[in-house]
This record gives C-alpha cells, structure tokens and sequence, in this order.
C-alpha cells in the first residue's frame, strides 16, 4: 500500500514514471500549493516496489507492505 502527502506534492510526475504497474497518476484537482497531487485509484494493483518513494524528491510518498 502506498500512501501520497498530497498537500506538499509539486506534481512532479516522476512517481508517474516509476510506477511499473502504470498507477500512479496526476489528479485532476489542486492540492493547498496549487500542484495536481500525485495518487493512486486501483490500490489493489500496487505490489508494494517503492520505486515511486524512491524518485519523489519531496519524500511525500510512503510505502507500507
């Protein structure tokens, strides 16, 4: 399970490309800082990898097994 602190995510996309699985997206709405907060909708196709944490330079992702 990952986890995203979408109020201090710039949007970055980097997470976007890491992802194998393809499901991390950029959210359509704005977070508080005015970014599209990174996310993801189908949590049940998340293997846990933690390649998204691991590019995030804002360290706003969290990874749980």
């Amino acid at each position: 399970m990952v986890k995203f602190n979408e109020s201090l995510c710039k949007g970055c996309g980097l997470c976007v490309n890491a992802c194998p699985k393809k499901i991390v997206k950029l959210k359509d709405e704005l977070n508080a800082k005015g970014y599209h907060p990174a996310g993801v909708e189908e949590m049940d196709k998340c293997i846990s990898c933690a390649f998204c944490a691991t590019v995030c330079p804002d360290c706003v992702i969290t990874v749980e097994k």
